[in-house]
């Protein structure tokens, strides 16, 4: 049985937004990845490795696990800490 994480992707650190962050992500977790010799980089010959399945919400996503009998694991979004200020305080403290 395949064992996957249920999780919601952050902000890559090359943008300001938080475009292409609001889908849940279903991603198989794969056991022992293996060295190529060739290249040195990390690779595997299991392809669930290459799936990535997007859902609206997180609900959806594990319904959708349940119903194909996936083990999952969700790891829950972690809410940012905004602090609103104006541009005037950088020179004001």
């Amino acid at each position: 049985m395949k064992k996957a994480k249920i999780f919601k992707p952050t902000k890559t650190a090359m943008q300001s937004g938080l475009a292409k962050s609001e889908k849940w992500v279903v991603e198989y977790i794969v056991d022992q990845p293996g060295i190529n010799p060739l290249m040195g980089w990390e690779s595997s010959t299991d392809t669930y490795s290459e799936l990535k399945l997007e859902f609206s919400s997180k609900d959806l996503a594990i319904e959708y696990a349940k119903k194909n009998n996936i083990e999952f694991e969700i790891i829950e979004e972690k809410k940012r800490k905004i602090i609103k200020k104006s541009y005037s305080d950088n020179f004001t403290k």
